[in-house]
């Protein structure tokens, strides 16, 4: 079963309407005493924190998506929930994490955000829907169909709602590599920090530096309007690395404006594995400067064939 433009376009909204709905699930509990519990599967302390709220949040998403699985044929993978495998059996699934960046939520910091995608069954991602309850900024995009970005005021209702590009390149800002705290206690860790001075004078960048920042789904929306920015992971041997569902919307929001999103050898996300939903084997790479993506690239394999 493909889908044409009108289906897409009715998915999307049911995709945004879940999103705003968990949004306003996750703004209700903001500053309030949240238990926090503790996931075992996932090798990082970030992915390990999952609280009510998550919970909570994925419901208001089921409650609106899930009726479209019967009418669409669609599989359903969701962070909070068993994987049932259905998504290499249909066409299509919901690929869905109800709050990414849980553990900023806990510590009362920005960085969390609610993901929604479409997903081929051959990993194309076909819809991409975030939503930042902070700053209740949506993100939408569908495949061949672009970008947009919206702003919402305290009542859910449109204030802007614009196309969106990828900004100029100012090389007055220092070249920066984005990444999770963990990467401080990475064996290449002193090795990469030389070599992105290396590349931030051959991209004539003022300086460089590495920023760490939970949340992967907002680390990469922001940067699309950041294109001094990458972020980006290297392969990992345990399971970690974020999952399907922290990638698959953002996926499709970066092939939409033009940008690089790929694993860390320059190769497609595989966003319906079969054998995990964990994206630590390939590594993963966003960035909005194709020039600064290519030399990320580059730089990892330098590392691995010394």
């Amino acid at each position: 079963m493909s889908f044409n433009h009108i289906e897409l376009e009715k998915l999307s909204k049911l995709a945004v309407k879940a999103a705003l709905s968990a949004g306003e699930v996750i703004n209700s509990y903001y500053q309030s005493d949240v238990a926090v519990h503790y996931k075992n599967a996932h090798a990082s302390a970030a992915g390990q924190v999952v609280t009510e709220v998550d919970h909570k949040a994925q419901d208001a998403i089921l409650s609106i998506l899930q009726p479209s699985c019967a009418q669409y044929h669609l599989a359903l993978l969701s962070e909070e929930l068993p994987d049932n495998d259905e998504r290499q059996n249909k066409p299509a699934f919901w690929c869905i994490d109800p709050m990414d960046g849980t553990l900023s939520f806990t510590q009362n910091i920005p960085g969390y955000a609610v993901s929604i995608a479409l997903v081929a069954k051959n990993g194309t991602p076909l819809i991409g829907v975030v939503y930042d309850p902070v700053e209740q900024i949506l993100y939408e995009s569908i495949i061949d169909q672009g970008v947009y970005k919206s702003r919402f005021d305290k009542k859910l209702s449109f204030k802007k709602k614009q196309s969106l590009h990828i900004a100029k390149v100012d090389k007055n800002n220092p070249l920066i590599l984005r990444t999770d705290i963990s990467f401080k206690e990475h064996p290449w860790f002193v090795k990469t920090k030389t070599e992105l001075n290396t590349i931030a004078t051959a991209l004539g960048f003022n300086g460089s530096k590495i920023q760490y920042r939970n949340g992967a789904v907002l680390n990469a929306c922001t940067l699309l309007e950041s294109p001094h920015i990458c972020y980006f992971k290297y392969p990992r041997s345990d399971n970690g690395g974020g999952s399907l569902w922290d990638y698959a919307a953002t996926a499709c929001i970066y092939k939409e404006a033009g940008a690089v999103v790929s694993d860390i050898y320059g190769e497609p996300m595989a966003l319906n594995r079969k054998s995990s939903t964990f994206m630590n084997h390939r590594g993963i790479i966003f960035s909005a400067n194709k020039n600064l993506a290519k030399h990320i690239i580059g730089l990892y394999q330098g590392l691995i064939n010394r």
